[in-house]
């Protein structure tokens, strides 16, 4: 079992950053903006060959927090129930705080391991300015400056030693691997615009208040990544930060929200699209489908607050999915209630159709076969002189599926042809919730070439 290792503090002194050094990543989203993490971030870690997980958190007010501060403190505490050791992040530039005397009175209260880290003091190992820290009753002061790597190595070290214990460290026996732990786990990102209850989503299907779900547009602003296993089947459930309209996108913390966003939906296996059956389906929800399609991922559509809306509404908002959604016709739309819990089961089996769909084999002769039959069926329209011959098919790749063509005068293929053809294909090998793309390749006639 990987030990685990908590980053808190107030905010603003770089947990975030911490965490993206002791990560070796850039997943959590850094800038000089008070209050920017909100949910617990967990990301994998390795020091002197030994690994474990830290879990980054939002800006800790542990005294009478409210609104969306104290859902925030809630996600704390939970990281610091749940770790084998804490990392307390102050910021030396800024001295000791009220609510450095706060988090290290709650710290102190939980009986945990806690080892004290001074932020921002590069080049000031020797300072006397780390004497004031010693008054928070944690233990010496441990100099580090996370922007720049400094003392990084050191307070990892000390961090494990304090999680594993002293014994640990004598071990050499490393071990047993899980045996499932080479499977590769189904990515699953929920996009959709802010406040369509994403978060609540996710969280329901935890059974646990494991992101902050506040009643507040933008309450997400990273992509969060949940590991969870249902049926034997483990995915990464990564909760998106609301896309808005460009116009609407002011902040700079916003604006990477939305790269990040983007980056979530682009790196998924799966997508599910969530809409708010009160709102029905806007100029964002389409933007938001269209980028799903660019990047070719598989889809589902899940309208949420089904159960809020009258037997009038409902059919108002299914003519607007057809109607404003049609190029995902391929993807189910599926109702449910992520306050009530309703409407899961049929989600899960339409993820996993998806993604079996997404990474269907077709094999080259049954490709062809379907291609001949289709030409017999209906062949394509001539244009001008030239009439297209479709020779061959065969798979060009997966997630999406990509089928090639090959023949004479393809480029003459009309878009309606090419529908058709996608239709016969998709009914074939049974191909739901995924885009299917098709590309003609024309052969070349040397015999066509222009004499000089």
């Amino acid at each position: 079992m990987k030990p685990v290792i908590a980053v808190v503090g107030r905010p603003n002194v770089g947990k975030s950053t911490l965490f993206n050094r002791l990560t070796k990543t850039r997943d959590a989203i850094v800038a000089d903006f008070s209050g920017l993490t909100r949910d617990r971030h967990y990301g994998d870690a390795t020091i002197g060959g030994r690994d474990f997980i830290v879990v980054d958190t939002g800006g800790f007010e542990p005294e009478n927090p409210t609104g969306i501060v104290r859902e925030m403190a809630k996600q704390t505490r939970q990281a610091v129930a749940e770790a084998d050791a804490v990392i307390f992040v102050t910021d030396v530039r800024a001295g000791v705080s009220g609510q450095d005397h706060d988090i290290a009175k709650y710290l102190r209260s939980a009986s945990k391991k806690v080892l004290l880290a001074v932020n921002k003091a590069e080049g000031m190992a020797d300072s006397p300015l780390l004497a004031e820290f010693h008054e928070l009753g944690l233990g010496d002061p441990i100099p580090i400056s996370a922007a720049h790597g400094q003392g990084i190595g050191n307070l990892a070290e000390a961090a494990l030693l304090a999680a594993l214990g002293p014994a640990a460290f004598d071990e050499q026996e490393a071990e047993p691997v899980d045996s499932d732990a080479s499977s590769v786990p189904i990515r699953l990102a929920v996009a959709g615009r802010p406040n369509v209850g994403k978060s609540t989503l996710i969280n329901a299907w935890l059974g646990e208040e494991r992101l902050v779900a506040f009643d507040q547009p933008g309450t997400t602003r990273d992509a969060i990544v949940v590991p969870f296993e249902r049926g034997g089947t483990h995915f990464d459930l990564i909760d998106t930060a609301g896309l808005r309209r460009k116009g609407k996108v002011f902040e700079a913390v916003e604006k990477f929200s939305v790269v990040k966003t983007l980056q979530a939906i682009a790196e998924a296996n799966v997508v599910l699209l969530l809409l708010d059956a009160t709102q029905g389906v806007t100029d964002q929800d389409a933007h938001i489908a269209g980028y799903i399609l660019e990047s070719g991922r598989a889809v589902v559509v899940a309208v949420n607050k089904w159960d809020a809306v009258d037997a009038y509404q409902k059919e108002q908002l299914e003519r607007s999915i057809v109607q404003r959604l049609p190029f995902l016709k391929f993807a189910p739309v599926l109702q449910i209630s992520a306050v009530k819990r309703q409407g899961f089961g049929p989600v899960w089996k339409a993820i996993a159709d998806a993604h079996a769909s997404a990474n269907r084999k077709m094999p080259t002769p049954v490709l062809t076969r379907l291609l001949l039959e289709a030409v017999q069926h209906q062949s394509p329209k001539r244009a001008g002189a030239f009439r297209p011959k479709l020779r061959y098919a065969h798979q060009g790749g997966m997630n999406p599926p990509i089928v090639i063509i090959h023949g004479n005068s393809l480029e003459h293929v009309t878009d309606v042809y090419k529908r058709f053809l996608e239709g016969r294909i998709r009914a074939h090998f049974k191909l739901t919730g995924t885009p299917l793309r098709i590309e003609m390749r024309s052969s070349k006639n040397p015999f066509a070439e222009k004499r000089p």
